[in-house]
């Protein structure tokens, strides 16, 4: 079947091709009648204005952008992005808004996509993630003028809006939890440490460190399972090796699991582990994995809702979302009693599941 043309709703409608462009771009010029007529006719034809044209003259483009700076394989097996982008979807097809996804090499040519699409109006907005101290991408959307949201710490986000939950809150639950079970010895398998987020999640881990006197480490990784593992078997093996780990997310978590029972240590009663970012694979493992859970979706609705606000012109301040907070479950429990003095050393029990 022949694609229908702007001339073909013209003749449709007995109007000219002129009046048509109107009609669909939402321009005056044209009476309500004689519109109404036009958007009949290009309905039943199954015409629809070419983006490129609708660029041309100014209409929007219903088009918000995403570019991801991270291992393709990571997106395909990390849970967050896929629940993170389902919540956006969520959002934005209610407003008949679409996401593009574009995955990138680095910040310099996720600005030469920004530039890009802003320049031929592909979007009309970008959310940012993965957000870094003197981040050169929020200089450069601030003078575009390209409205945009930063899913990340406000204090790395400039003037931009961001939407955020707060890490260290989540970090202190966690390992206020570990300690109160006795733990002295805990490893942190953290994920790229030039990230904001990471960066706060580190800071506060030492300083829990000093505040509640314990041996703490964080080995730094890309977030894969593969380099997960490598971390959690260097940690492992280490003569004062950690009765608890914590992992930045659970797809590590899960491959730090999986080494431990390699090593011939058992989960719980050897070695705790905590996940970060509940998933459902957390609860199918054995044991199912204590983790740090909060609604990635409603996350990414926020997001969305925060970006459609500042694509329509209205004032957009940065959103403090609900933190994670601890679901223990049964890969915790009090560490071995040799791994402790004996004036510390608890008596074991058993791990407080999760409702």
């Amino acid at each position: 079947m022949k694609r229908p043309t702007i001339a073909d709703v013209a003749k449709a409608a007995g109007v000219s091709k002129g009046a048509v462009s109107y009609a669909l771009n939402g321009q005056p010029g044209v009476s309500d009648t004689t519109r109404r007529r036009i958007l009949a006719a290009a309905e039943t034809l199954g015409f629809r204005a070419n983006s490129a044209a609708r660029a041309l003259a100014g209409a929007p483009s219903n088009v918000v952008g995403l570019t991801l700076h991270r291992p393709a394989k990571t997106l395909g097996v990390e849970p967050f992005f896929m629940e993170l982008v389902s919540g956006l979807e969520a959002e934005l097809s209610t407003h008949s808004y679409a996401l593009l996804l574009q995955m990138v090499s680095g910040s310099d040519q996720e600005i030469a996509v920004y530039q890009r699409w802003w320049s031929d109006r592909s979007v009309d907005g970008v959310l940012v993630c993965d957000v870094r101290d003197g981040d050169p991408r929020i200089e450069a959307l601030t003078r575009m003028g390209l409205p945009a949201v930063v899913i990340g710490p406000p204090a790395a986000s400039g003037t931009l809006a961001s939407i955020w939950s707060d890490d260290g809150v989540s970090l202190v639950e966690a390992v206020e939890y570990l300690a109160a079970l006795g733990h002295r010895r805990i490893a942190r398998v953290g994920g790229l440490p030039e990230l904001s987020h990471t960066a706060i999640r580190t800071q506060t881990f030492t300083r829990l460190a000093e505040q509640l006197d314990l041996q703490t480490v964080t080995v730094c990784t890309d977030y894969t399972g593969e380099d997960g593992a490598r971390a959690t078997r260097r940690l492992l093996s280490s003569p004062q090796r950690p009765t608890a780990l914590i992992y930045d997310n659970d797809i590590m978590a899960i491959a730090g699991l999986a080494v431990a029972a390699e090593m011939g240590l058992t989960v719980p009663a050897d070695l705790s582990i905590i996940a970060w970012d509940d998933s459902p694979i957390c609860r199918l493992v054995h044991p199912p994995l204590t983790a740090l859970t909060r609604d990635i979706s409603a996350y990414g609705t926020h997001a969305a809702r925060l970006l459609l606000a500042a694509i329509d012109g209205k004032p957009v301040t940065d959103v403090h979302d609900e933190p994670a907070h601890l679901s223990p479950r049964g890969s915790t429990a009090a560490p071995p009693a040799d791994a402790l003095p004996s004036r510390q050393a608890p008596r074991r029990r058993a791990t407080r599941q999760a409702a």
